[in-house]
């Protein structure tokens, strides 16, 4: 990890600091952060979101759902991960991953999944370097829309 990296702050948000998403680098989230929904997400216990603070703006951030079911131990799903261009290359990524993970180990969760595509190589790379083994086949994925409500 590089001195520059070390400097960065990372962080498990806990309900009530919806505040520190206030300041967010390009590139970290799909959208505009929500307050409302920030809250509500940092409310739900099963929902994590573990965060990169440089001078007070995040510049990474890495969220999660841990989840159980009737017939297995609990698991935790990486939902998304993101640092900011001007931010990777330096390690963020790994130790949003790390302290995700250890907020997984907290709750008991045996193992911890992700999905993403063989030509996001930066994700490849990380998930890899993480320890992470690759399927042997291509997941498929299938989306449902739930809402008829539909952006114009």
């Amino acid at each position: 990890m590089t001195e520059e990296a070390a400097a960065v702050d990372v962080r498990l948000l806990a309900p009530g600091e919806e505040h520190l998403l206030e300041r967010v680098a390009e590139g970290v989230f799909d959208r505009a952060v929500d307050p409302i929904l920030a809250r509500e997400f940092l409310e739900d216990p099963r929902h994590h979101l573990v965060v990169a603070i440089e001078d007070g703006t995040v510049v990474g951030m890495a969220s999660g759902l841990h989840y159980v079911h009737p017939d297995k131990p609990p698991e935790l799903w990486i939902d998304e991960i993101a640092v900011a261009p001007g931010h990777r290359d330096r390690g963020l990524g790994r130790r949003l991953l790390e302290r995700l993970f250890a907020r997984g180990r907290e709750l008991g969760c045996r193992s911890a999944w992700t999905l993403t595509t063989r030509d996001n190589l930066g994700a490849v790379h990380l998930f890899e370097s993480a320890g992470g083994a690759g399927a042997v086949s291509e997941p498929l994925m299938f989306e449902f829309e739930l809402d008829d409500h539909r952006e114009a």
